[in-house]
């Protein structure tokens, strides 16, 4: 079964569940090939905040404030952003999310998720440490920067309800203690809460790479394809490459936004929604340094200290998964977060953009196909894929190499829709 035309499982997409759950397969003695039409970790993995969030059990919901949501249509918050042109085609799906929104449902959603975000830090340990790239990640947790006393303290209310609930631990901070966590951050009177739960990263694309570079060092293969090739064979899957066809008993759609592209044609009609946010990198002033991620609450964006700069990274946009970029958004916070930090020049030519493969009840599908034999489902992570694509990679090959899973499958099934 190991010659080169053949593997035990094809996973389509090197996106960081992707690649986790090749790393997982392989380390159960599957011979895996992953491909990709690009490198690994070039896509929805490259963009995101860097954070590994051990405190996200409760996703982010609809609103469902008549006058938030009235703000959100009109385009009048910079955290989010509608395409009113998109509106007829992703309505059914922002009516979905909307109704999985309620108290009751978010809850139910949260209890879902607990099993993986609780493991999500230690999966991710422990890939890094067999990759030999520890150092990449910063155990420092992250900021959540409030520009009034009143929201601060409302969200405080919400903070203890989680802690109760899912353990999720934080420290309130006075305006001293947060400038000595972050003595560049300026505005910051009205002190913060620090999250000491998260970690991050100086490099979501290179965790990602560096986790492809042990599956290769390992004996798995990384090729290059088109996965819309992928047919049935019989006893299996065939998928055409760089290297030629490929066949295997099993494959992996991986494919975060894009899943429904192939799935569709199966006859798989899964309710996925992308939301799509924007980056760009900036130098810092003199000697100014972030020394953690730090949200400013109030409008919606991220600052992390990356690699290459000062990593700006903004809410959500709601559009057609391929309209062209319209990065308005960063160009509505670039001026709040200068007010906050000394940020220098743009280090990017241009607003790098990604998308967020969301399904309707914030969990992702982590499961066989319904109607085909050997084909598994590992998508649909909302805003959480970075920081759960080992944990979920890991569930799915417990699943398809018969382990005991180390937790109940079912709340990801596909078939739930």
């Amino acid at each position: 079964m190991n010659g080169p035309s053949n593997a035990d499982v094809i996973v389509l997409g090197a996106g960081m569940i992707g690649v986790s759950t090749a790393l997982h397969l392989q380390k159960r003695g599957r011979s895996v090939v992953l491909l990709d039409r690009r490198g690994p970790g070039e896509e929805t993995s490259f963009g995101n905040t860097g954070i590994i969030q051990r405190e996200g059990v409760v996703p982010y919901p609809f609103p469902r404030q008549i006058g938030l949501m009235v703000q959100y249509a009109l385009n009048m918050r910079p955290e989010a952003n509608l395409h009113w042109s998109a509106l007829p085609t992703i309505a059914p799906w922002l009516y979905r999310y909307w109704a999985a929104s309620t108290p009751s449902r978010l809850a139910a959603t949260a209890e879902a998720a607990r099993p993986l975000i609780e493991r999500c830090v230690v999966e991710h340990e422990a890939l890094m440490a067999d990759a030999g790239i520890t150092s990449m990640m910063r155990h420092t947790g992250y900021l959540r920067f409030y520009r009034a006393p009143a929201a601060l303290n409302a969200e405080i209310v919400q903070d203890e309800a989680w802690r109760k609930t899912y353990g999720i631990t934080y420290e309130v901070i006075d305006g001293r203690k947060l400038s000595e966590l972050e003595p560049h951050l300026r505005g910051g009177d009205a002190g913060g809460v620090w999250m000491p739960q998260p970690v991050s990263v100086s490099d979501p694309g290179g965790v990602t790479k560096g986790y492809a570079r042990l599956l290769t060092d390992r004996g798995g293969r990384l090729l290059t394809g088109d996965a819309r090739t992928l047919t049935s064979t019989r006893g299996g899957w065939q998928v055409r490459t760089s290297e030629g066809p490929v066949t295997a008993p099993a494959v992996v759609v991986a494919l975060g936004p894009w899943s429904g592209d192939l799935l569709e044609p199966l006859g798989y009609r899964i309710p996925l929604g992308v939301k799509r946010g924007y980056h760009m990198h900036f130098k810092a002033q003199g000697n100014a340094t972030l020394n953690r991620p730090v949200i400013d609450v109030q409008y919606g964006y991220a600052l992390t200290p990356m690699v290459k700069g000062i990593r700006l990274t903004t809410g959500a946009e709601f559009a057609l998964r391929d309209a062209p970029p319209s990065p308005v958004q960063l160009n509505r916070v670039e001026p709040l977060a200068r007010e906050i930090f000394p940020l220098g020049e743009r280090v990017d030519a241009q607003a790098w953009l990604g998308r967020r493969p969301c399904l309707p009840d914030m969990l992702p599908i982590v499961s066989q196909a319904p109607k085909h034999e050997g084909l598994w489902l590992n998508f649909g992570h909302h805003h959480l894929g970075f920081t759960m694509g080992p944990v979920t990679g890991r569930l799915l090959a417990e699943m398809m190499t018969g382990e005991a899973p180390f937790t109940d499958p079912r709340p990801y099934r596909a078939d739930r829709f």
